[in-house]
């Protein structure tokens, strides 16, 4: 699969911790085209485990996307983004600056999330966490049009998370 993106674009990665968002970002655009909630973590607090940090890293992470937006930057938001509430915040921002959303929805199995967090070496979360992020996930693909995303593309197992590619389109 070929994902295809504007040139000036938010781009919502979607899904479960360990589900590969975050090594997908990495291989696909630059480091500086991605606001992820751990980076924003680690930047306010020096630790991007600090739960405690949350409210503060999703409004550095806002407020830098809205900067960014502004410029017609394309950027990547990489966190779990599994619940609507989160997703809307994302979105006004990027209607403000009249860009287009696009959801890549990370739709894997839960026993490869779980599989996967639990070989994690910098930081493994409660299977518990895991399972509601899952089921959270669950409902969002149908909703994500009538949200707001322009195009919504879906990565079903690990072969179609390692094999899409990403092609940009426009200015």
């Amino acid at each position: 699969m070929t994902i295809q993106l504007p040139a000036a674009a938010m781009v919502v990665l979607l899904g479960p911790s360990g589900t590969g968002k975050s090594t997908f970002a990495a291989r696909h655009f630059l480091p500086t085209e991605v606001l992820s909630s751990d980076a924003m973590r680690a930047m306010v607090a020096d630790d991007p485990n600090d739960q405690d940090a949350t409210d503060a890293a999703f409004e550095l992470l806002h407020t830098a996307l809205g900067f960014r937006l502004a410029r017609g930057r394309l950027t990547v938001v990489d966190a779990t983004n599994v619940e609507a509430w989160a997703r809307a915040g994302l979105l006004a921002i990027a209607r403000r600056h009249g860009v287009a959303a696009v959801a890549v929805v990370f739709d894997l199995p839960l026993d490869v999330c779980l599989e996967r967090n639990a070989a994690r070496s910098d930081r493994v979360l409660p299977s518990r966490a895991i399972r509601r992020q899952h089921a959270l996930m669950a409902t969002s693909p149908p909703a994500l049009g009538k949200e707001g995303f322009e195009s919504v593309w879906r990565l079903a197992d690990a072969g179609s998370v390692s094999a899409a590619a990403v092609e940009r389109f426009g200015r």
